[in-house]
């Protein structure tokens, strides 16, 4: 069985999100909340607390153990991007895009639900 859990408008670049989430897939659950409270970057926060967020929507809404759950896939989305404009040299206008990012974190037990 399959459960995910979903954190949107994330204000952190993709690109930054992308390279701690690859490390958690195919990890024990437990395991890579161990491993992200290790890891020295704010991408890092986000995600543990997107999958500890799914671990308890394991254990809460289908009974499922904690222990047994893998990381099925980590995704990051690119969200919405602010534009703003910050000021350049002789008058001009440097504009500036501020992205967001959309996580989604994927648990399996390992059966299937038929």
């Amino acid at each position: 069985m399959e459960v995910q859990a979903i954190t949107r408008y994330a204000r952190m670049s993709p690109k930054k999100v992308r390279e701690v989430a690859r490390t958690i897939q195919g990890r024990k659950a437990a395991e890579a909340v161990e491993y992200l409270a290790l890891v020295p970057r704010k991408s890092s926060r986000l995600i543990a607390k997107t999958l500890k967020s799914a671990i308890a929507n394991a254990e809460n809404n289908n009974n499922l153990a904690a222990d047994s759950l893998t990381v099925k896939s980590a995704i990051v989305e690119l969200g919405p991007v602010l534009k703003r404009f910050k000021a350049g040299a002789r008058g001009t206008a440097m504009p500036r895009r501020k992205k967001m990012s959309h996580i989604r974190i994927i648990l399996s037990d390992g059966q299937t639900n038929s």
